[in-house]
């Protein structure tokens, strides 16, 4: 039987959501939920609690939101909770070395890659833009580099051929919740030893930017297909078509002969969008334009011609 720890829990966004649910229904005491100072979101820019604020507060936990760790008295005041160990989860905030050090059993990060590959603030995203076929939740135990320290406990899952960055996110959230509540049941069991990360295949997942949604048709269908796929449902691949912003949200290689300049419209009937790429061709499904709803490639060939048209 799982014995009851007192855990600090630090996380922010939705994907931090689904382990802070499993510790608490695992047992454990949440002395305190670390999350982000609410930020202004939408397109009101309202002052917005995050995610994980939102769930503590349902569950009647107590919340901390310093806007750095890095202050003089915030190891203290996490000292103070007697917590033996700290989860961390897309918590956003640098953990300094003297707050690694206040927990007895340390601070574990639960995240989204199969360590060292994927090391950073993207690595679901990145993973998908470099057609890897395998990802996974690592459980590590933190120390003061990227995403370097040892690990405790690995779990990997498949990448579907034609899964979006939302839809393996809301996987890996889903898996990190159960691998979180494994490592540490393994751990008081004596069953798991921290691993250091080998040095051959580490990578780095940067920060996606917004200008990397710009589509570039001279790049291979295959390139531009996962493009879309790992920047669905942020921040949404976009080309343009006649000075205006077109967002594609889904779309998949034709499996036919394109022949035409890159971003040439080659098919505009019967429901399909087909542009030319520097190899091959994509056909669009779902799209949309600056200020309208998302539509499919049907309903927007409807209200739009577009045989003939170049993207970008």
């Amino acid at each position: 039987m799982t014995h009851r720890l007192r855990i600090a829990y630090a996380g922010t966004p939705e994907f931090a959501v689904p382990a802070l649910n499993a510790l608490q229904d695992d047992g454990h005491e949440i002395v305190a939920v670390y999350t982000r100072p609410d930020r202004p979101a939408g397109r009101g820019q309202s002052v917005t609690a995050s995610p994980v604020k939102r769930r503590a507060l349902e569950l009647g936990l107590p919340l901390e939101q310093p806007a750095t760790l890095r202050s003089p008295g915030a190891a203290e005041q996490l000292r103070a909770l007697g917590a033996d160990l700290m989860v961390v989860a897309a918590y956003g905030l640098i953990l300094p070395p003297e707050v690694l050090a206040v927990p007895r059993l340390g601070c574990w990060n639960i995240h989204a890659s199969l360590l060292p590959r994927w090391r950073g603030a993207a690595p679901i995203q990145r993973a998908i833009l470099a057609g890897d076929t395998q990802t996974g939740i690592t459980i590590m135990q933190m120390d003061a580099g990227l995403d370097t320290g040892p690990m405790l406990l690995a779990t990997a899952t498949h990448i579907g051929q034609r899964e979006t960055a939302g839809e393996l996110h809301d996987r890996l959230s889903t898996l990190g919740a159960e691998v979180i509540v494994a490592a540490l049941r393994e751990w008081q069991a004596g069953r798991l030893t921290p691993r250091q990360q080998p040095v051959e295949g580490v990578s780095y997942a940067a920060k996606i930017r917004k200008d990397e949604s710009l589509i570039d048709w001279t790049s291979p269908a295959c390139a531009i297909d996962r493009q879309v796929r790992a920047f669905n449902p942020w921040p949404v691949a976009e080309t343009r078509w006649e000075g205006r912003q077109l967002r594609v949200w889904s779309a998949e290689p034709a499996g036919c002969d394109a022949s035409g300049i890159p971003g040439q419209v080659i098919e505009a009937s019967g429901g399909r969008l087909v542009v030319v790429t520097g190899d091959g061709a994509l056909s669009l499904t779902r799209v949309q334009l600056a200020g309208r709803r998302t539509v499919t490639a049907a309903e927007f060939l409807n209200a739009h011609a577009l045989a003939g048209a170049c993207l970008g």
